[in-house]
């Protein structure tokens, strides 16, 4: 049979017929797209004619499309739904691609082609395209001789192949260090759905009569609020905050420093002073230094809020507080002191529900676009459903995939991807995926949703609509195509929805009697919401702290010791809380080392945050949900990618440069 990858899908939208394909498929048609993408260059830069933006840039952006739907397709199942072999081909491939990437980028005869393009007379976006690519040329070592390129594909294939393992590590070290426990007595204060969760989780790993409690990738695990026995609380952990540096298969603190010690010297080579300051050359902020400001002035603000949570805390708890009891002292808290219940919150927040009544009627009731579930449609695996977006004249937008349950073949956290990307120059429009790694229920039985899986769900729904709605010209542009320190700020504005009171009287009902979520607990939710934020912020910036320290190191200086160099950076940048352990520590630290996505950018988080605390204040000076206000934010930033300036996208909405203000006032650091 011929492979289906091989031409483009004849599903809708370009939807790849993933039920159809094999891991071979996609070996195939990855190789055969990387040669035809290089014979597509190579037309390019062997055309007699004097360079012009149309036989060079646009004829750029044509190419490639092989390669690019292959390795969509691949790369969606390398971290959502992994076989062996499909790991197995991960890291036949990763270095492949790279050295690909090294191939097109120190190719002096097509950058040469680019340089001599004449942008008088083009549209702005044409002038961008043209900008990025001679700025992508020079980042990537155009400039450098051969025996300096020689050495940068050197560098750039180990770090390929050192991030697959790390990422493919981590997976393995989450699925072991999952906390086996022999009866249900020990899960005593665990909701009876979570306990049945548990247990159906024993079963699938073959622990039929016991208890399995799986790990998200986070340090702290969502159970250790509600666990009422605290030595079960102390080894679940302990089994989060070890991982992938307890020795074994799954130790990849090795792979850390060999990763730590290559970017120090990509970066020199590449004319930095240290592998941050190459990263944030890409970024909107300004330079590294304004980065290191913001963190730092944060950070002790952030500590003492957390210093008086812990106070609190351990008047609560009546003993000498650790780590693993916060959560759950915090949840309690909640309850006494605001008669919050999160627990109790859960029957109100079922996931079909969630979805339907509250995502998709938020997105509805701003933007006027409609979804329509296509059960003709298949994803990668069973659990994926898919839906048809509509815009508000009934014309076809994109699809929408949503895979929400964890597995043993799906890496940690949560994450969107786009399988296919708008472009009106190749004619595509957008299919895109949110996963989540929420707990499967027994068959028959409720999703029900934490305050935490709540905000999440809204929040890769964010991301998925900033490439839904994208209507740019050029692929490169796409959609989530943008820095990665503005990437998070849509998703997180789409987070303000959850308690918008049209939103949330919409959607959290009880999932068995259709009782509504009472007022006076939704008004005490928002009396509740500074509580805690100590430590959110506290945890958040020991991450995004220890990802800077790990990106300013010399060569020279990468240590041995990696958890005593954890320990010292934190406790040099103000972090160091006995208590709070920093979000992701280095031996699961998965957005920094598996690949080279958030590496010496965790602080974008915090960055795209100023820009959502005044998006959000702009939305409720505008009267909040209406069309009018989504409309303009639709049309200004999320339709535009990065075929602008995005900083310039928030300006034109804003009408002036962002504050700090809003996000200290939200966060209660003022």
């Amino acid at each position: 049979m011929t492979n289906p990858l091989l031409s483009p899908s004849a599903l809708p939208y370009g939807l790849p017929p993933f039920s159809h394909l094999a891991p071979s498929d996609y070996a195939e048609a990855v190789s055969a797209g990387l040669a035809e993408h290089l014979a597509e260059i190579q037309a390019i830069v062997d055309n007699p004619a004097a360079a012009t933006f149309g036989n060079t840039a646009v004829a750029m952006e044509g190419a490639g499309q092989l390669l690019q739907r292959a390795a969509a397709a691949f790369f969606t199942l390398v971290s959502a739904d992994a076989s062996e072999d499909i790991r197995a081909l991960e890291t036949e491939l990763s270095p492949r691609l790279s050295a690909h990437q090294d191939e097109v980028y120190l190719n002096r005869a097509l950058f040469d082609r680019f340089a001599a393009i004449d942008t008088s007379g083009l549209d702005p976006e044409a002038v961008r395209l043209v900008e990025e690519y001679l700025k992508e040329f020079r980042q990537s070592g155009i400039q450098l001789d051969e025996p300096g390129q020689d050495r940068l594909k050197g560098i750039n294939a180990e770090l390929s192949a050192l991030g697959t393992e790390f990422g493919q590590r981590v997976k393995e070290g989450m699925k072991s260090a999952a906390l086996l426990l022999d009866s249900a007595a020990e899960l005593a204060g665990l909701p009876a759905d979570d306990i049945a969760s548990a247990a159906e989780a024993a079963r699938t790993a073959g622990h039929d009569g016991k208890y399995l409690l799986t790990l998200i990738q986070p340090s702290n695990q969502p159970a250790m609020a509600a666990l009422e026995n605290r030595d079960v609380r102390r080894r679940l952990f302990e089994a989060s905050t070890g991982r992938g540096s307890g020795g074994g298969s799954t130790d990849v603190l090795d792979l850390v420093t060999a990763m730590a010690r290559l970017r120090a010297e990509k970066a020199v080579l590449l004319g930095f002073a240290n592998y941050a300051e190459l990263v944030v050359d890409r970024q909107t902020a300004p330079d590294f230094e304004a980065v290191q400001a913001m963190v730092n002035r944060l950070a002790p603000a952030a500590v003492r809020n957390a210093d008086a949570e812990a106070a609190a805390l351990a008047e609560i708890a009546g003993h000498p507080l650790e780590a693993w009891d916060w959560a759950f002292y915090s949840a309690k808290v909640r309850r006494e002191k605001y008669a919050v219940d999160e627990q109790a919150l859960r029957p109100y927040f079922e996931l079909d529900r969630v979805l339907r009544d509250g995502v998709f009627f938020a997105a509805t009731a701003i933007y006027g676009v409609t979804f329509h579930e296509r059960d003709d449609l298949a994803g990668y695996h069973p659990d994926v459903r898919v839906w048809e977006v509509r815009n508000p004249d009934g014309t076809g937008l994109g699809l929408f995939l949503g895979d929400y349950y964890t597995r043993e073949s799906k890496r940690g956290g949560a994450w969107m991807n786009s399988v296919v990307d708008q472009s009106a120059l190749l004619g595509t429009r957008p299919v895109v995926i949110n996963n989540l790694n929420i707990s499967k229920p027994p068959e028959g039985e409720p999703t029900l949703l934490t305050l935490d899986e709540l905000r999440t769900t809204f929040h890769e729904f964010g991301h998925a609509l900033h490439g839904l709605f994208s209507n740019v010209t050029y692929p490169r542009f796409s959609g989530t195509a943008v820095p990665r320190d503005f990437v998070e700020y849509p998703s997180q504005v789409n987070e303000m929805w959850i308690l918008w009171p049209d939103v949330l009287a919409n959607y959290a009902r009880h999932h068995a009697t259709g009782e509504p979520l009472a007022q006076d607990v939704v008004d005490r939710l928002n009396e509740a919401r500074l509580w805690g934020e100590g430590f959110a912020t506290t945890e958040y910036l020991g991450a995004a702290l220890l990802d800077l320290a790990w990106h300013v190191l010399d060569g020279a200086d990468v240590p041995d010791d990696v958890v005593a160099f954890e320990a010292k950076s934190l406790a040099a940048a103000g972090v160091a809380h006995a208590l709070i352990p920093p979000r992701y520590r280095t031996g699961y630290f998965q957005h920094i080392f598996a690949g080279d996505g958030y590496a010496a950018g965790y602080y974008s988080y915090i960055w795209s945050e100023v820009l959502d605390a005044e998006t959000v204040d702009w939305f409720t000076e505008h009267g909040g949900l209406n069309r009018s206000n989504g409309e303009l934010f639709r049309r200004e930033l999320l339709s535009r990618g990065n075929s602008r300036d995005p900083l310039e996208s928030f300006r034109i909405l804003r009408g002036r440069e962002a504050r700090l203000d809003p996000l200290l006032k939200r966060r209660g650091l003022e």
